[in-house]
């Protein structure tokens, strides 16, 4: 498959997780990547693509500073000559404290990476996609924006505000062939959610993992770039303005007891 075919894609938070596994993907099928990241990872990242025989650059760039957002999209335009789809997928977690006992300089912090972030690879970044006649633009969120116990109160409520921005955009953005839509995880195995990862193979307890979804496991981060690229791709053509969730089925359903598979209820 070819669906990027020398297209220009913007990747934040490409240093590691889902960002490194849809950059790596976007240059297999043929896209022409911009690597964004605050880390040296994304210097790996770009080599890796290297050693695949695909194009990508690497940036230094902080996802929720507006002008290094801006020295992105206009090093993406430099190097590709214009942009055709953006991946705004650069996030923090914000930690696990309770809202009472949440910084407000940690919440403002998450708000800027998490939501602001969005918002201005949007601002800067739609203009020149539409410059190309059109293209799609896929935001990071979460589960936790869709409701409450998968996040801190600092990271669900951005992500929250990820889903809406994804709607607005895409209302704001009418007329434009420019696509926006959320992509919504759950658990997923990245540099974000390495302890938890590690912890339970440590422990022996990676049967807990993702013990709360249907297919009782969390995810790779290569599951989620696929679900990226769809969105990013022709093949979601008709899909705007939405948040598809990833979750391995955690949030089809209210919390309740389930009979497993096979068993006879009692």
């Amino acid at each position: 498959m070819a669906r990027f075919q020398n297209k220009s894609i913007v990747v934040t938070g490409a240093g590691s997780g889902i960002g490194r596994a849809a950059s790596l993907l976007f240059a297999a099928e043929g896209g022409h990547v911009l690597a964004a990241d605050v880390t040296e990872g994304v210097d790996e990242t770009v080599a890796m693509i290297a050693a695949q025989g695909g194009t990508a650059r690497a940036i230094r760039a902080d996802a929720g500073h507006e002008p290094a957002v801006i020295r992105m999209i206009d090093a993406a335009v430099e190097a590709h000559g214009g942009i055709d789809v953006i991946f705004a997928n650069a996030g923090i977690s914000g930690g696990m404290a309770n809202i009472f006992d949440t910084d407000v300089s940690l919440f403002t912090e998450v708000l800027r990476v998490n939501l602001i972030g969005p918002f201005l690879a949007i601002k800067h970044g739609a203009p020149r996609i539409a410059e190309r006649g059109g293209g799609a633009i896929v935001l990071t969120a979460s589960v936790a924006g869709i409701r409450s116990g998968a996040g801190s109160p600092a990271y669900s409520a951005s992500k929250a505000g990820v889903i809406n921005l994804a709607a607005v955009a895409a209302q704001q953005l009418s007329g434009s062939n420019i696509r926006v839509n959320a992509l919504c995880p759950g658990l997923t195995e990245t540099g974000m959610t390495k302890p938890t990862f590690d912890y339970a193979r440590d422990a022996g307890k990676m049967d807990r993992v993702g013990r709360l979804n249907p297919l009782k496991r969390g995810a790779q981060a290569d599951e989620l770039a696929r679900a990226a690229l769809f969105l990013a791709s022709d093949d979601a053509s008709y899909v705007n303005g939405q948040a598809l969730a990833v979750d391995g089925g955690l949030s089809s359903s209210h919390p309740v007891t389930r009979q497993e598979y096979g068993q006879t209820a009692v």
